[in-house]
């Protein structure tokens, strides 16, 4: 589903609460590839889900942000599980998403971005740290504290 301003798109998403608002990430991936995992660990870390498998994604003034499909509001599958029952937000702004197909391999990583409906946001690759649902919860909450050491800014 494209139309003027929006999409509907294969990832999950949640929220974190910050000094701004309710401030979303979407994870996007192929099928298996971890996306209700990482928003699992990352509910249990005090996100808030807006939605698992299918996110619908709208122009919102210059950004994008994000919003559930109806029948899928408020539940999040774990394979082996079944679905699960997920406190929720209904609409965010999309500040990050996260590339579960592609590992970053770079310490000091150079930037990624994501672009869809004619605006870009700061994308990251899957990292294999046993914290990285942290630094991603870390990443959200500070990102407005310090422009000069934001994620992605790299010294030559």
């Amino acid at each position: 589903m494209a139309d003027l301003g929006r999409e509907l798109i294969h990832g999950s998403s949640v929220a974190f609460s910050t000094c701004r608002g309710w401030e979303g990430m979407l994870i996007i991936g192929r099928s298996g590839s971890g996306k209700s995992e990482l928003a699992l660990e990352l509910l249990s870390l005090g996100a808030r889900l807006i939605a698992d498998d299918q996110t619908e994604l709208f122009r919102r003034g210059t950004g994008i942000a994000m919003r559930a499909p109806g029948r899928l509001r408020g539940m999040i599958e774990l394979r082996g599980m079944g679905v699960l029952r997920a406190a929720q937000v209904d609409e965010v702004d999309l500040v990050l998403v996260v590339d579960m197909d592609e590992e970053e391999t770079e310490r000091l990583p150079h930037p990624h971005h994501f672009a869809r409906l004619g605006i870009t946001v700061p994308r990251l690759r899957r990292c294999t740290s046993r914290v990285f649902a942290a630094g991603l919860k870390h990443y959200i909450m500070e990102r407005h504290r310090s422009q000069e050491h934001v994620l992605g800014t790299r010294q030559s």
